[in-house]
């Protein structure tokens, strides 16, 4: 089944440049009728569901993007095609939760130390790994340095 701009954006619940965005982005696609207007299979609802859910949780539009590359254009993936994309997720997000939860862990560190310290700062040197390269005050005086960019 076929559906408009205009359908898809009140079924999914955004607005119609929020489906030009995506569709700009290749998150999602279009044909143009004889009229020369949009339209979209009904499963592109579901794409867009899965859009809004993974940008919520804190995914790029890359990271959506790549995903969506192994699936159907213009048809409803499988089950087994969401699950698949969903387990890559699964392991970004956890990755991404034990790097937050680094971050709360350490964070107290860095109330006292303000950067000062980057020999010892757990969050932007962890295990002095600046050493390996760079020594002394070359940490603070290599304009190529990204320590201190923020």
């Amino acid at each position: 089944m076929e559906m408009s701009v205009g359908q898809v954006a009140e079924r999914a619940g955004v607005k119609v440049s929020a489906l030009h965005f995506y569709e700009q982005k290749g998150l999602i696609s279009s044909w143009r009728n004889q009229g020369n207007q949009r339209r979209y299979d009904r499963s592109v609802i579901r794409r867009v569901a899965v859009i809004k859910a993974a940008q919520q949780v804190g995914m790029s539009l890359e990271d959506i993007a790549s995903a969506f590359e192994r699936l159907p254009r213009h048809k409803a993936p499988t089950k087994s095609q969401w699950e698949s994309m969903a387990t890559q997720w699964k392991q970004d997000l956890e990755h991404r939760i034990q790097q937050l939860k680094a971050l709360q862990n350490d964070l107290d560190g860095c109330i006292g130390c303000g950067c000062l310290s980057l020999d010892s700062c757990n969050l932007r040197n962890p295990q002095d790994e600046r050493a390996q390269e760079h020594s002394g005050e070359s940490l603070l005086t290599n304009p190529e340095d990204t320590v201190l960019k923020g």
